[in-house]
C-alpha cells in the first residue's frame, strides 16, 4: 500500500503544460505580426499601384495634349509655308514696282537736268535778244539821226544813210532768229515740264501703289486665314457629328485617325471590305460639308498616310514611305470614286514620322500605322 502523502511522478506535468503553453503563446505572437505586416504592406502596395495608375493617367492625358499640340505646329507650319508662298510673290511684285519706281525717278531726275540745261539756254537767249533789241534801237537813233543829217547834207550822206538802213535789217533778221530761238527752247522747256509732272504724277502713283499693296497683301492674308480657321473649326464638328458612330475612328487634334489594320491587311496596301465602308462614310460626310464651304475658299482634304518604325523586310515595298504612299493613294482614289473633288483632295506619305506612340509594343506599332484626314490649304 502506498502510503498517503507519498510524491506522485504525475506532478512534474504541470510544468511542461505551462511551458508548452507560453511556447504556443509565443508562436500566435510572432504569426500576428507577421499577419499584420502583411496587411499594411498590402495596404502600401496597393496605395502605390494606384499612384501609379494616376501617374499613367496623367503620362496618357500629357501625351494626348503634346500630339495636339504638335498636331496643331504642324498645320500651323503648312498654312505659314503657304503664306509665306504668297508673301514671296507679293515680294516679287513689289521688287518689280520699286524697279519701276527706280527707273521713273531716274528718268525725272534726267528730265530735271534737261530742263535746267534748257532754261540756262532760254535766259540766255532772252539776254542776247534783250540786247540785240537794244542795239536795234540804238541803230534805229541814229538812223534816224543820219535820215535828218542826210536831207540837209549831200549826196555822200544819202550813201552812209542806206549803208546804217542795211545794217538795221540784218540786225531785225538777228533778232528774227534769235526769237525763232527762243520760242523753240519755250517749246522744248513747256515739252520737258509735261514730261516732268507726268513722271512726278507717275512716281508718287508706284509711291502709293506699293503701300497700297503691301496693306492689300495683309489684308488679304488675314482674311485668307481667318476664313480658313473658321471653316477647319466647322469641318472637325460637322465630321465629328457625321462619323460618331464610327468606332474605329479616333479624333487626334484636328486630325480623324484610322488605324491600318482597320483598313488594310498587314504590310498591303489594298482596302479590305471594312475598310472600304469606312472609307465611304468618309466620303459622304466630306461632300455633304463641301456644299458648306464657299468657292472662293481654297481648301483641300489630305490624307495623311503613315507607318510604324520597324523596318521592311521584304514584299512589294521598299520602305515605310512606299508603303504610307500607297495606303494614302489608295484612299484618295477610293474617295475620289465616292464623290470627293478631284481638285479637293490630296495625298501624302510621312513614313515612320511623328509616331503618336513612342513605344515599341505591338500595340504601339498599331496606333502608329495609320490614315489621317484633317482640312488645310493647298
Amino acid at each position: 500500500m502506498r502510503r498517503r502523502g507519498a510524491p506522485n511522478g504525475l506532478d512534474a506535468w504541470p510544468g511542461y503544460v505551462d511551458a508548452l503553453s507560453t511556447l504556443l503563446m509565443v508562436t500566435i505572437f510572432v504569426l500576428l505580426v507577421f499577419v499584420l505586416a502583411e496587411a499594411f504592406l498590402s495596404s502600401a502596395l496597393n496605395g502605390s499601384d494606384n499612384t501609379i495608375d494616376q501617374l499613367r493617367s496623367q503620362i496618357a492625358a500629357l501625351s494626348e495634349s503634346l500630339s495636339l499640340a504638335t498636331s496643331k505646329d504642324i498645320s500651323l507650319s503648312e498654312e505659314l509655308a503657304a503664306l509665306n508662298s504668297q508673301l514671296a510673290a507679293a515680294q516679287a511684285q513689289n521688287a518689280d514696282l520699286t524697279k519701276q519706281l527706280g527707273s521713273a525717278t531716274g528718268n525725272l531726275a534726267s528730265l530735271t537736268t534737261q530742263a535746267t540745261k534748257l532754261q540756262a539756254q532760254l535766259s540766255d537767249a532772252q539776254a542776247e535778244q534783250a540786247s540785240a533789241t537794244a542795239r536795234i534801237a540804238a541803230m534805229q537813233a541814229q538812223m534816224t539821226q543820219a535820215a535828218q543829217a542826210a536831207a540837209n547834207a549831200g549826196p555822200g550822206a544819202q550813201d552812209e544813210l542806206a549803208a546804217q538802213r542795211k545794217i538795221s535789217q540784218q540786225a531785225l533778221a538777228q533778232i528774227a532768229l534769235l526769237n525763232q530761238q527762243v520760242a523753240a527752247l519755250r517749246l522744248q522747256l513747256a515739252t520737258l515740264a509735261a514730261a516732268l509732272d507726268a513722271a512726278q504724277a507717275a512716281d508718287a502713283k508706284d509711291k502709293v501703289q506699293i503701300v497700297d499693296l503691301g496693306k492689300q497683301l495683309n489684308e488679304a492674308l488675314a482674311r485668307k486665314v481667318e476664313e480658313l480657321a473658321q471653316y477647319q473649326s466647322e469641318f472637325f464638328r460637322d465630321m465629328r457629328t457625321a462619323l460618331v458612330n464610327q468606332p474605329n475612328l479616333k479624333i487626334v487634334g484636328d486630325r480623324f485617325v484610322f488605324e491600318s489594320d482597320v483598313l488594310f491587311p498587314v504590310d498591303q496596301a489594298t482596302l479590305t471590305p471594312a475598310g472600304q465602308a469606312e472609307i465611304a462614310e468618309v466620303a459622304k460626310a466630306v461632300k455633304q460639308i463641301a456644299t458648306k464651304i464657299p468657292p472662293q475658299v481654297n481648301w483641300i482634304l489630305s490624307v495623311d498616310g503613315y507607318a510604324d518604325s520597324q523596318k521592311i523586310t521584304g514584299g512589294p515595298f521598299h520602305s515605310n514611305f512606299d508603303l504610307s504612299a500607297a495606303r494614302a493613294l489608295t484612299v484618295l482614289h477610293l474617295l475620289v470614286q465616292d464623290g470627293v473633288p478631284e481638285s479637293r483632295i490630296g495625298a501624302s506619305a510621312l513614313g515612320a514620322n511623328n509616331p503618336l506612340q513612342a513605344g515599341t509594343t505591338a500595340a504601339d506599332y498599331a496606333q502608329n500605322r495609320r490614315i489621317e484626314f484633317r482640312l488645310t490649304t493647298p
